[in-house]
């Protein structure tokens, strides 16, 4: 039963900037600021960010949950420090673009949020192989949303 709790914290915690995030996230025709913006090409539709986001959070708990059950010789604590930094630089991230339209801070945080999780990856992979390979989705989809918030500090 404790492992199940463990679980439920570890999937809790990796949402967390998902929730913060929900706070200044577009909401339709209601974002003004956001619909004027001339996005680049490849922008998908709001409602593949509503899917994707919820299934990377997911697995970036599967894989937090793996760290802590994970019975290692190696220190834990680099792998709880970059997981916690992901998930400010993340929930910053969110409010610097949408909360406060400052598309250059967020690039700047969004390029320090791929270094911070280049680093959780290296402090998982002694620990956890498959923990490792469970954020390599997230990293890509970072680097899209490097391109798509490049481009728009491009193109405005």
């Amino acid at each position: 039963m404790k492992k199940f709790w463990l679980f439920i914290l570890a999937v809790v915690i990796s949402f967390l900037p998902g929730i913060i995030g929900l706070m200044f996230s577009p909401d339709g025709a209601s974002d003004l600021w956001y619909n004027a913006l001339v996005k680049p090409a490849l922008t998908p539709a709001g409602w593949v960010f509503a899917v994707v986001w919820p299934i990377l959070y997911l697995i970036l708990g599967i894989a937090l949950y793996l760290i802590i059950v994970d019975k290692t010789r190696y220190s834990k604590s680099m792998s709880y420090w970059a997981f916690g930094s992901h998930v400010v630089l993340n929930a910053l991230w969110s409010y610097l673009f949408f909360g406060a339209n400052l598309v250059s801070a967020g690039l700047f945080v969004l390029i320090a949020l791929i270094g911070v999780t280049i680093w959780m990856m290296y402090a998982f992979r002694p620990i956890s192989r498959p923990a490792y390979y469970l954020v390599w989705p997230y990293l890509l989809w970072l680097l899209f949303a490097l391109y798509l918030n490049g481009a728009v500090l491009f193109l405005n």
